[in-house]
């Protein structure tokens, strides 16, 4: 079969190779790919400039799925063959840590990635554990159900690890997929949502208002303070969530928001940034950041999307064929689209 393989540390190192089909082992779900998505990650990997998460060339890459059950392995009585389903990303994990036990495997130190460590989604076939295996509804097709993950990653950062009232006030900084997910997701929660971003996020703002984004910024020729500051009489934002991974709109989040509000960064910068934490002291704000996502995100995320709250398949402008991944990385990193989705040649 064929599959996008990082087969070597260093930049770039990466291109579709013949690779053997796998089968699953006990506990293991072998399942036949129908759709992937392009993240931000997998074009750190191609880079090798991804931070935090361990990779282990060679090794296919792609985390972002949804397809069939082709088989299992010995010990499975959960999954069959033909079941529409989706994976978490945590192949491995201790299992014994604090944060395992307590649910929060997705910052064991010894988690392993699919599509960083063993093999990944940009192929035919992939294999994970059983217990990583999520029922997908057949309300939601194969191209929405590829971005379960990045809606799992929000729903643990917005919904997990941030408290997001009706009546809120919310700013998401970055109007990308994991943006666009954001907006949806707080919306969901009765949240008043201001969705920025820069003039060569034009589609994607305009996108944001299409899904229901209560105002659109493009900076820095609009004033994102001022915008703020009409809906909050002059406050700040209640809840600032950075999807951008940019350090200046950091730094402006930081400032809209409100005095004992709630900042959560949820994009990667990919580097180290200069933070001004003293105006985290001075306003008393709550920060946190977001690492994917866990079991419970995972169950609210197909939640929101079965039920018609978060739309998936608007933000994917692009499906191709894992053969012209190159395009789809140029595109991705050019901001061309939206949300680009690869699928398998069998």
């Amino acid at each position: 079969m064929k599959g996008l393989v990082k087969f070597a540390r260093g930049n770039g190192n990466m291109e579709v190779r013949e690779v053997p089909e796998p089968q699953p082992g006990p506990g293991q779900v072998k399942i036949a790919v129908e759709a992937a998505g392009i993240c931000g990650s997998d074009l750190h990997i191609f880079h090798d400039d991804i931070a935090g998460i361990p990779i282990n060339p060679p090794v296919i890459t792609g985390h972002e799925f949804s397809g069939v059950v082709a088989a299992v392995g010995e010990g499975v009585t959960a999954w069959k063959t033909g079941d529409r389903v989706t994976s978490e990303t945590a192949f491995s994990f201790c299992g014994q840590c604090g944060h395992c036990r307590a649910g929060r495997y997705n910052i064991c130190d010894h988690r392993r990635t699919l599509g960083y460590w063993y093999n990944g989604a940009f192929a035919p076939y992939t294999v994970v554990p059983q217990e990583r295996v999520h029922s997908l509804p057949d309300s939601i097709d194969f191209i929405a159900g590829a971005l379960c993950e990045p809606l799992a990653c929000v729903t643990h950062a917005v919904l997990e690890l941030t408290a997001i009232t009706t009546g809120d006030v919310v700013l998401v900084s970055g109007p990308g997929a994991v943006g666009l997910l954001a907006l949806q997701v707080a919306k969901a929660q009765g949240a008043t949502v201001i969705v920025s971003g820069t003039a060569i996020d034009g589609p994607r703002l305009k996108m944001a208002a299409k899904l229901g984004a209560d105002r659109v910024v493009t900076v820095p020729a609009e004033d994102v303070f001022a915008a703020v500051g009409e809906l909050t009489a002059g406050r700040g934002a209640d809840v600032v969530l950075e999807c951008s991974g940019s350090q200046p709109a950091a730094n402006d989040g930081l400032l809209l928001t409100r005095k004992f509000g709630s900042y959560t960064q949820i994009g990667l910068f990919g580097k180290p940034i200069q933070f001004d934490f003293e105006k985290v002291c001075y306003r008393e704000l709550k920060v946190t950041g977001s690492l994917g996502s866990t079991w419970t995100s995972w169950n609210k995320a197909i939640q929101l999307m079965a039920s018609g709250r978060v739309d998936t398949r608007s933000l994917v402008s692009d499906v191709m064929p894992v053969t012209e991944w190159q395009e789809a990385f140029r595109k991705f990193e050019s901001k061309e689209g939206l949300k680009l989705v690869l699928t398998p040649v069998r």
